[in-house]
């Protein structure tokens, strides 16, 4: 069951749907780590409440009368969807090169407020936070929003703008250059979802590009500045 192509008033299910993601994240991004600050307890209930939000979501879409092919989640090519992930890595990762050398051109550091905060967070705690990122992330900000914003407004534009402008300022605490970041690597999958419809390769990709810096070099004993 897809979602029905041209315009379409969304159902109360899916105006709910669309608060939780465009601003479920953005939520926990402002106002819960002044609330209860960045301990391991902390961080796991709040990975946990976003993964309730991505349940809760899921919910609502069987409430609008759909399944999960119509946010481009499906399981009937694993191997071939995880082989387009690995591409897309290697896309968003050449995006991110290019913003690191611009941000070097313009003196701009990446992490602002960010820097350092989660030094003290055990590696298996930043490994929650990572595939919950891959998953969240893409659920709320590719395939749900693009793909009812689109069937509300009849734009992909506004369907594409849209979540890419509020995933990109919602990581406003990394400064300007994280922000750059996250709008170039969220661009990238944008197009990869718009291209291929395939919401389980853009996890993997998201995915990997997380855990490299933030998983596998600090196992390796290398800093992640």
């Amino acid at each position: 069951m897809t979602e029905p192509a041209g315009k379409k008033t969304p159902s109360l299910p899916t105006i709910a749907g669309l608060i939780i993601s465009l601003f479920s994240l953005a939520f926990f991004a402002i106002w819960y780590r002044d609330w209860f600050g960045i301990t391991v307890t902390s961080v796991l209930i709040r990975e946990a409440s976003i993964f309730g939000f991505v349940a809760l979501l899921f919910f609502i879409i069987r409430r609008e009368g759909l399944d999960l092919t119509s946010i481009g989640l499906h399981f009937t090519a694993v191997g071939k969807s995880v082989a387009w992930g690995m591409l897309f890595f290697v896309l968003s990762m050449a995006g991110i090169l290019l913003c690191v050398l611009a941000m070097q051109y313009l003196g701009w550091k990446v992490g602002g407020e960010e820097a350092g905060a989660y030094k003290d967070i055990p590696v298996w705690v930043l490994f929650i936070m990572v595939v919950r990122a891959g998953i969240a992330e893409e659920v709320f900000y590719r395939g749900y929003a693009i793909e009812r914003i689109k069937a509300w407004t009849g734009s992909t534009g506004v369907a594409v703008a849209v979540p890419l402008i509020i995933f990109s300022v919602g990581h406003f605490r990394q400064g300007p250059g994280g922000i750059l970041i996250s709008f170039v690597a969220g661009a990238i999958l944008t197009a990869t979802y718009l291209w291929k419809k395939d919401l389980l390769a853009n996890m993997v990709a998201h995915f990997t590009v997380d855990f490299i810096p933030n998983v596998a070099l600090p196992l390796l004993g290398v800093e992640n500045s």
